[in-house]
């Protein structure tokens, strides 16, 4: 549970983005090239991670996920400009890479049975608390120490006790014969259309979750003229209801199709869009930012599990495709800064996240209208 803590610490990148941004007075198209740093390695080290794990095994491979992941979080502390910050959040997107891979995966080696969904679903939440906290913590350090930079020592503690504690506990694990899929491998099945529609579902799905935690605070400083303290709570209003969102859809998925909820959550995307695009209350844009975070809180679940059962004589090159999917945290970004520097407003950074939206509406016409998807 404190590597699934860890592992949540990849979202705090929106929180420093603005941080940063304002401290360097970048503009949104290199303030939006952090998170992109972080997101990138998604893509490329997705499968060369489970060729690891199969030579070196699951717990070591989290061990060295929690390690980069520290190592991540110092760098800040020894010099606080933007080419180490760049450095800093590269070794987070290595790290956190490292971790989705392996994580999972060495948690069926400590429970199983009915025991093992629960346990991931925990996992999950404790991950949730993590991106919820960051936000908070580095307001409150601005606030009260006037350094909001005082979030990554205390991050850095809870990676090294992660560490500690994974490196003296001994996991019995069984080291299989290399049988991970290659990189083409794994490529070669996006010819499947519905492997195509499941592969740019989780690219929006991560698209709307960095591009909401980024820009919703500069919505309400652009249209409210709040603090970046003040504002930064949007994202912390995000987070709780996505964590919300977590914890409520095991239970709602028990009692409802899929497809159902499938719908249900991405109405609650399309009417978050709406509200950030139209609203100027700060109520308002609190109202959409707790939508759109319980609306793609269980997208990526939804997603994922439908796309191993497609092809279950393929599940490892199916993961890590949908794994390398997280290329959206990449993609994005940097087109939302692109657009809000030429538009000269947030609204161009709504206007990506909506085509992310309206991607899912599109997704959700089609959800298993095939009996195979």
């Amino acid at each position: 549970m404190f590597a699934f803590f860890a592992m949540g610490f990849v979202d705090m990148v929106g929180t420093a983005t603005n941080y940063v941004k304002a401290n360097f007075a970048l503009s949104d198209t290199m303030a939006n090239f952090l998170p992109s740093m972080v997101f990138l390695w998604f893509f490329f080290l997705s499968v060369p991670t489970g060729l690891l794990m199969n030579k070196i095994g699951k717990r070591k491979t989290v061990l060295l996920s929690l390690v980069v992941t520290a190592l991540a979080m110092i760098l800040p502390l020894c010099g606080y400009n933007y080419p180490m910050l760049l450095v800093s959040f590269c070794l987070l997107g290595i790290g956190n890479t490292l971790m989705q891979v392996s994580l999972n995966p060495l948690i069926t080696c400590v429970v199983s049975g009915d025991q093992l969904a629960s346990t991931l679903t925990f996992g999950q939440f404790i991950k949730a608390i993590a991106s919820f906290i960051a936000p908070i913590i580095a307001s409150w350090a601005s606030v009260r120490f006037g350094n909001w930079l005082l979030l990554y020592p205390i991050f850095l503690a809870f990676a090294l006790i992660a560490t500690i504690y994974l490196w003296v506990t001994k996991i019995d694990e069984e080291i299989p014969k290399d049988r991970s899929s290659n990189f083409i491998q794994c490529l070669q099945l996006l010819g499947d259309t519905s492997v195509l529609l499941f592969f740019l579902g989780i690219v929006a799905h991560v698209g709307i979750d960095v591009g909401v935690n980024t820009c919703a605070p500069k919505i309400i400083m652009e249209r409210l003229g709040l603090p970046l303290e003040k504002a930064g709570i949007a994202t912390s209003i995000y987070f709780l209801f996505r964590t919300l969102g977590c914890f409520s859809g095991s239970f709602i998925l028990s009692k409802f199709p899929l497809k159902r909820f499938f719908a249900v959550s991405v109405a609650c995307m399309v009417l978050a869009m709406l509200g950030l695009l139209c609203c100027h209350t700060l109520v308002g844009l609190y109202i959409a930012i707790a939508l759109v975070g319980f609306g793609n809180s269980n997208i990526f679940s939804m997603i994922f599990s439908k796309a191993l059962l497609y092809l279950p004589e393929k599940n490892n090159e199916m993961s890590g495709l949908m794994i390398m999917g997280l290329i959206g945290g990449t993609i994005f970004p940097l087109l939302m800064g692109v657009l809000s520097d030429a538009m000269g407003t947030q609204v161009g950074s709504v206007i990506v996240i909506s085509v992310g939206v309206l991607y899912l509406v599109y997704m959700a016409t089609v959800f298993f209208k095939k009996e195979k998807v």
